[in-house]
């Protein structure tokens, strides 16, 4: 399929075929094999062929951590639905993330990052950028605009937001943050996982590049790790090609892009039954007499639900809330669950619910976590796919586990 077929047809229909053709006189498979071959047989010895010269666009193959027809049926699908023209498969989000920002950034540059960003996220920014290689890193409050616009400097190599945050579904205002990177020449990229290309595309908004955890939404099953990034820079992406086939050599494996570009087909039904499932939950939540807040941005009292509205067009299947009370109660809200699986991790079909302060952030600082707002009673929940009569019932039994529960409303 050509760039006609990605501006002819529509979403649903890309993510179930774009980047695969049946090639009758390969054997004729419809869904794409998995190529695990480590190597490819050459036609003969030609002394101007170089590594860099095999072109998977014409069928060209050389070795596997350059180009491998699988994951490059991915790379071309999720291109696709980013809106992008350049797509990369990376072993993991993390392992994109790290690409795109060495891609960008020297040392002594000056990064601008949201200060609620996941935490691995940060820790790489903090540890790797800033203390290995000696890259100034600003964390900001990218809600606010200004924030954001007084933080950027001549020097400012790289822009980086997440939105919605993980773990308190927070938003930063796209295009108005694409307008500041690129009048001070920075690099924008934004962290696209939790909403996945289906609801919402950075790239149409102004960013430069895309990062995703195909972990999550992208697979949608809990059975593989990888990560991907996209843009439509053709000079990020030669950069970001060589760090990723040469540099680094931090490609998805031929198996885990067989499982996510399988997981692709099925995500615009998926997002639609997560956001659906996700919205019940938070107004059920939000209506709870033993929950002080609820973060989502599909209710009306989310903070930047009209910011949401204009840069969205759907809210996902994950939100954050805080119980009333201690630890102690978070713990007994989350041990009597049930069709909740208490595991870190997204975007699966199964539901899954876990308490940040002490899973995923655990390796922050309590005095930095709680500046940011996890305090020790805020559950972040993935809401799957399963009836969410079924899901709130389990909240029920949650919820009256809690010491002193009262009833619920």
């Amino acid at each position: 399929m050509g760039s006609e077929d990605s501006e002819r047809q529509q979403f649903d229909t890309r993510a179930v075929t774009f980047g695969e053709k049946a090639d009758a006189a390969a054997g004729g498979d419809v869904v794409s094999p998995i190529h695990l071959s480590s190597t490819f047989a050459l036609p003969g010895l030609d002394p101007d062929f170089g590594l860099e010269d095999a072109d998977p666009e014409k069928g060209e193959w050389l070795y596997g951590r350059l180009s491998n027809p699988t994951r490059h049926a991915l790379e071309k699908r999720l291109a696709s639905l980013e809106g992008g023209e350049h797509g990369f498969a990376f072993a993991s989000g993390t392992a994109a993330i790290a690409t795109a920002a060495m891609a960008v950034v020297e040392p002594g540059d000056h990064v601008v990052a949201f200060d609620d960003l996941y935490a691995g996220t940060k820790r790489l920014f903090e540890r790797v950028l800033r203390d290995r290689f000696g890259v100034d890193v600003e964390f900001v409050d990218a809600t606010d605009l200004g924030a954001v616009a007084g933080a950027v400097r001549e020097d400012t190599a790289l822009v980086w937001m997440e939105t919605p945050t993980n773990p308190l579904l927070r938003l930063c205002d796209v295009r108005g943050i694409a307008a500041i990177a690129d009048a001070a020449g920075a690099v924008f990229g934004v962290d696209n996982t939790f909403l996945s290309p289906f609801f919402q595309n950075p790239l149409a908004l102004g960013a430069d590049v895309v990062a995703h955890s195909a972990t999550k939404y992208l697979n949608g099953h809990s059975d593989s790790l990888g990560g991907a990034l996209v843009t439509n820079d053709d000079a990020l992406a030669e950069e970001i090609a060589f760090l990723q086939q040469v540099g680094f050599g931090n490609q998805m494996a031929p198996f885990d892009a067989y499982l996510v570009l399988r997981g692709v087909k099925t995500l615009p039904v998926r997002m639609r039954q997560h956001a659906a499932n996700a919205q019940r939950v938070a107004e059920y939540l939000d209506d709870h007499d033993r929950v002080r807040a609820v973060h989502y941005p599909g209710l009306a009292s989310h903070p930047q639900h009209d910011l949401a509205a204009e840069q969205t067009t759907g809210h996902g299947g994950i939100l954050s809330f805080e119980l009333d009370g201690e630890f102690a109660d978070a713990k007994a809200f989350l041990e009597a669950l049930t069709d909740f699986t208490l595991a870190v991790s997204v975007g699966g079909v199964e539901s899954l619910v876990e308490l940040p302060a002490g899973m995923t952030h655990e390796p922050l600082p309590k005095a930095e976590r709680e500046a940011v707002g996890i305090t020790d009673t805020l559950v972040r929940m993935s809401v799957g796919v399963e009836h969410v009569d079924d899901l709130l019932a389990d909240l029920d039994r949650g919820f009256a586990a809690m010491p002193e529960s009262r009833a619920v409303n």
